[in-house]
């Protein structure tokens, strides 16, 4: 598994022949052995006179054993079979209390328990473990490839757990450790491939950052690159070393979510999953990338199929991520109980990301099926629950504290469009001009939906006529419509390898100022640029 001498052999080799050993504080000298006997003899009188007078000596020994007992635990523990997982650690602790990496795992649970619920009650419960475990890695050996990674990769998931529970400074924090961690080992054991994991998704994340966060990562001395980050997850992926096989399905993740939002590559993506055959029935890690990228491809179909026929074993996690998916799913095909599933969402659900946007799609419901009162009743609970860390909340926050609502037939266009129905959508405005539209942002938004409704048909010359239409129309307007129809634009002239103008769109996206989604359009117009300079 690498190239370095395991811990544990380094640390038996010390023991074998001490001058003196020392046992409740004091020191005693080992009888001297004459050098003429055989070497075999002197180890074996060393280790008697240690295991009969000094045990606590041996059980002090501490070492990273990624055995096979730990890789089964590892393995449910992704597939979101937490107590599963939880019992096979605690069977390895038992049978090799030595062995560090049960708790290294351990911090894979605390992570995706608070990612996806968000339990404040939970975080309280959790976030002392991370000082904890880190003490516990301490006592392992620097020369272990595992002493700086198992660190690394818990600075890096509890910066993402910050973030959810919104401590961002401190997520700063913790992700330069984990940045400057993996890169050190990198350094000390470069053929140690799981470094190619994390190095990669940080990169490529830190390589995107929006203007509005530069400065932190300026602070925090933080440099990142798409191409370099997407290399090493492609490298890693590629791998047939046996520790690469280990964490391949954790790296599938990453590396597809990122190949899909960075790297615009959606038809590679789920390529992707079907060559691999990656199991998005039993692994709901998987299930849950499948049914989020479907969503966000357009595909609701798909994504209730794969929301459906996944194992619901009492073994996974219980969450509440799936009534809001599917939540998403009956709202864009305006299906008269979806919000039943917003509901459950927001009942259960005890965090505060996409909660606004929960609320929004709530109220929307509502406002279509013609109960105002209810539709009223959730935008204003909107003012006050959630946070606005995600541009989806922020705009739903925007919304919320005006009076107007939005126009029906657009709503039910773009919702249709989201869903991927845009035969239907594209019914419903037949025969409509932006002159119907009374209202600059219904001229605005009906531009765009026009354009995207082509677009999604691959119809780009009408695509790209209504895309130009609602640049023009809202280039200084708060709408994110015009920045969203020239990043759209810049992914059209790229597909046909034209990538100057596609890089002139991405740019005009980028300088557009002060719109809702800001953050997010600014990423992918920066990755969009960054592409079309390879």
């Amino acid at each position: 598994m690498s190239e370095v001498e395991p811990s544990y052999l380094a640390s038996m080799k010390l023991r074998i022949m001490p001058a003196s050993v020392s046992c409740l504080g004091l020191s005693f000298p080992l009888p001297k052995i004459c050098s003429t006997r055989p070497l075999f003899n002197q180890f074996l009188v060393s280790f008697i006179f240690a295991l009969f007078f000094c045990p606590s000596n041996l059980a002090t020994a501490q070492e990273f054993d990624f055995n096979v007992k730990c890789q089964q635990a590892y393995k449910e523990i992704i597939q979101l079979k937490l107590k599963n997982g939880q019992s096979l650690l605690d069977e390895e602790k038992r049978i090799h209390p030595e062995n560090l990496i049960p708790y290294f795992l351990e911090n894979y649970i605390d992570f995706f328990v608070l990612f996806f619920n968000e339990d404040p009650i939970e975080y309280k419960k959790r976030i002392g473990n991370l000082d904890q475990r880190l003490k516990q890695m301490d006592k392992g050996s620097e020369k272990s490839p595992y002493y700086l990674f198992t660190k690394s990769v818990m600075h890096f998931q509890w910066a993402a757990v910050r973030i959810k529970f919104g401590y961002t400074w401190d997520a700063g924090w913790q992700l330069r450790r984990a940045y400057l961690q993996i890169k050190e080992n990198m350094t000390s054991f470069p053929s140690f491939t799981p470094n190619l994991v994390y190095n990669g998704a940080m990169q490529v994340a830190i390589g995107t950052i929006p203007d509005g966060y530069k400065w932190l990562s300026n602070l925090f001395g933080l440099k990142g690159s798409i191409k370099t980050g997407m290399e090493r997850l492609r490298s890693f992926l590629e791998s047939r070393n046996p520790l690469s096989l280990v964490f391949h399905e954790e790296a599938a993740f990453y590396y597809l979510y990122l190949k899909f939002y960075m790297e615009n590559d959606k038809e590679g993506v789920f390529e992707y999953i079907r060559q691999e055959k990656l199991d998005t029935r039993n692994n709901h890690l998987l299930t849950y990338l499948a049914v989020n990228l479907r969503i966000n491809n357009q595909e609701s179909e798909d994504a209730r199929r794969i929301i459906l026929e996944r194992n619901t074993g009492t073994e996974y996690l219980s969450t509440p991520a799936w009534d809001l998916e599917m939540g998403y799913i009956a709202i864009n095909h305006l299906e008269p109980d979806a919000g039943k599933y917003f509901e459950k969402f927001i009942q259960h659900f005890k965090g505060k990301f996409y909660l606004k946007d929960a609320l929004q799609k709530l109220s929307w419901h509502y406002y279509l099926m013609g109960n105002q009162a209810q539709a009223n009743y959730y935008r204003n609970q909107i003012l006050s629950k959630g946070s606005t860390e995600t541009d989806a909340d922020q705009q739903a926050l925007k919304e919320a504290k005006t009076s107007r609502w939005p126009h029906k037939l657009l709503l039910q266009a773009r919702l249709l469009n989201d869903g991927g129905y845009h035969a239907e959508a594209l019914r419903l405005l037949y025969g409509k001009k932006i002159t119907d539209f009374i209202a600059v942002e219904d001229k605005l938004e009906f531009a765009y939906r026009v354009g995207r409704i082509y677009d999604d048909m691959d119809r780009d010359p009408e695509a790209i006529d209504f895309y130009k239409q609602s640049v023009i129309l809202g280039k200084d307007r708060k709408e994110h419509y015009a920045a969203r129809a020239a990043l759209q634009i810049g992914y059209i002239y790229e597909k046909r390898g034209d990538n100057i103008t596609a890089a002139a769109w991405f740019d005009r996206c980028l300088k557009m100022k002060d719109h809702d989604f800001k953050n997010s359009l600014d990423q992918r117009a920066k990755a969009g640029i960054e592409r079309c300079r390879e």
